[in-house]
């Protein structure tokens, strides 16, 4: 053969085997960084994910605390003595008691945000079935009956079913030993 051709298969061999491993040193080097992005990536989402726990889970927290306390305000017990007035009449108390219900939820609203849909759900429900048994308490009731009558239904229908806000708070108290033990 002729030594230009074989010099020139010789260098075209040479340059194949260049090529070749550049490009298998370039694989690799390319894997390597693409790994160690990857876990810097997957690092800062960590941290941000801790940083986001540190700051959320107080808060998340303070919403339970904040539900847990308005179950608590909207609890016969507490609603009676905190909305009952002497001189008042029956249909005012009820007003009274009912619209305390409303003004607490409504001041609550934005704690849906860091609490679970169901505890959300449980809560909502005994809001409902609260107002629900301050009216229909009130419903079998004369005009002129005595507001504290009123208190007295209310509590004995409580007394029966335990009351809504109860199992609700049962829920929240139930759920953050979950989340949180």
């Amino acid at each position: 053969m002729n030594p230009t051709i074989t010099i020139v298969i010789a260098v075209a061999a040479v340059l194949a085997a260049i090529a070749i491993m550049g490009w298998t040193g370039y694989a690799l080097l390319k894997h390597a960084l693409d790994t160690r992005q990857k876990q810097m990536l997957l690092q800062m989402k960590i941290d941000e994910h801790r940083e986001t726990l540190r700051t959320v889970t107080p808060i998340r927290l303070q919403a339970y605390e904040r539900m847990a306390l308005f179950l608590e305000r909207i609890s016969p017990s507490s609603l009676v003595l905190r909305c009952y007035q002497p001189g008042m009449d029956l249909r005012l108390l009820q007003g009274v008691m009912t619209k305390n219900i409303r003004d607490e939820w409504e001041h609550n609203l934005s704690q849906q945000v860091y609490i679970s849909p169901e505890a959300w759900t449980h809560i909502r429900e005994a809001k409902e079935e609260m107002i629900g048994l301050v009216n229909s308490s009130a419903a079998v009731l004369e005009a002129n009956a005595d507001p504290t009558t009123l208190a007295a239904n209310v509590f004995a229908s409580v007394a029966k079913t335990g009351g809504p806000a109860g199992e609700a708070l049962d829920f929240l108290k139930a759920e953050v030993r979950e989340l949180y033990a």
